[in-house]
């Protein structure tokens, strides 16, 4: 059975279709004073090809954009983000299920993010759920921050005037020579930490590759490795017996995300500092692997756990077990977040695949990166000023 706000909106039909209006503030009776309301939730899917294909896997990014009115005229601008699965289902779970629900709840970020989690729960606890989640809470705490006359970052409290900014690729598929040269890229940069992937049918041949990086970098340049959950638990011993030479910084995501068992042997006899997070989505499993003395460094990605508010409780969590806590991608929503946080943290930057590279921003990024430092560019909320190209694919 549907809620009786969904049912009030035409039996859970998207908000801004025939028969769903919202009702408007004049007829709520809003008097000054009392919080404002959610009125209209809307969506757009907006698809991107990538500037550097990340492989054949995956050659466009995916951004569902999100507005949120309320019924003091407030309007807040987030969004959700998938790079391969499952774009067209985000949309359709904010407009047919989250839109309903959250319309007619007071417009606090923290408050609104329990119920919804609650109520999408019988859908998952994680994954295309808190990636919708996130379309909301982005746009809440963009509204407030707005309300304040501030940024999101500001709103939160800002701890470190810059971050440290570390240079990423998805390059298991270039050869040799290409990723010779994204290294040199990276060092022309000013970056101090790049980050390359592993996971060939060989080890020998991404041994050949991690070494010819490492000799771009020199010897007091990090260098960390990324897996992507190719290997099983043998494979992974007998990587690090060939990798853990070249000086690596960690070792992320070598074993299925979801092996909590295997990551507790791994880490166990590592000789490398093991992180994972980027496919962690809720605060539990992030306890869990903690807890279970699986992992140094987590990576919590802010659109996949449910958005801001998630993330700053993952990074309390984080803090009392003395975790590292690195925000994994979208360098221009997580360095905001990597300001206010009180230990230092790095920012990742995949290699041409910012928003503002992308071309999906109508004004400059709401962050700047300059000799490898993140800083605030001072734009309210968010900062986040979308195109408004869509198609009905969702194609630019």
């Amino acid at each position: 059975m549907g809620s009786p706000i969904a049912e009030a909106l035409g039996g859970g039909r998207p908000a801004g279709a025939p028969g769903a209006e919202a009702p408007v503030a004049q007829e709520r009776g809003v008097a000054a004073g009392t919080p404002p309301r959610i009125t209209r939730l809307s969506s757009r899917l907006l698809t991107v090809p990538l500037l550097r294909s990340w492989g054949a896997e995956a050659p466009e990014n995916h951004v569902i954009v999100t507005e949120i009115h309320t019924d003091d005229g407030g309007v807040g601008h987030g969004f959700s983000w998938t790079p391969t699965i499952g774009p067209q289902a985000v949309k359709a779970l904010l407009d047919f299920d989250v839109a309903p629900f959250i319309t007619g709840l007071e417009a606090k970020a923290e408050t609104v993010w329990d119920q919804l989690w609650k109520r999408l729960h019988e859908a998952g606890g994680g994954g295309l759920t808190t990636i919708a989640m996130a379309g909301v809470d982005l746009a809440l705490w963009d509204l407030q921050a707005r309300r304040a006359g501030t940024s999101v970052t500001g709103l939160l409290g800002q701890r470190q005037e810059s971050v440290e900014v570390y240079g990423s690729g998805v390059n298991l598929h270039y050869s040799l020579e290409e990723l010779v040269t994204q290294a040199e890229r990276w060092v022309a940069a000013g970056h101090q930490a790049v980050k390359i992937k592993v996971g060939k049918p060989d080890i020998r041949e991404d041994a050949e590759r991690v070494a010819a990086v490492r000799k771009v970098l020199g010897p007091d340049r990090k260098l960390m490795v990324d897996a992507n959950q190719r290997w099983d638990l043998p494979t992974t011993f007998r990587a690090l017996d060939v990798l853990g030479g070249f000086g690596l910084e960690w070792l992320e995501e070598p074993l299925r995300a979801d092996d909590l068992w295997a990551y507790r042997r791994l880490r166990r006899h590592s000789p490398v500092p093991i992180a994972l997070g980027e496919n962690l989505h809720t605060i539990y499993r992030f306890r869990d692997f903690i807890e279970a003395g699986a992992v140094d460094i987590i990576q919590p990605n802010i659109v996949r756990v449910g958005g801001i508010t998630p993330f700053r409780r993952i990074v309390e969590l984080a803090r009392t077990h003395s975790i590292r806590v690195l925000p994994h991608v979208l360098p221009e929503l997580s360095g905001q977040l990597a300001l206010t946080m009180a230990e230092p943290a790095l920012v990742e930057d995949v290699e041409d695949a910012s928003f503002e590279q992308l071309g999906v921003l109508n004004s400059p990024s709401p962050v700047r990166v300059s000799n490898s430092r993140l800083t605030l560019a001072g734009r309210p909320g968010l900062g986040f000023d979308f195109c408004a190209r869509s198609s009905e694919h969702g194609r630019p």
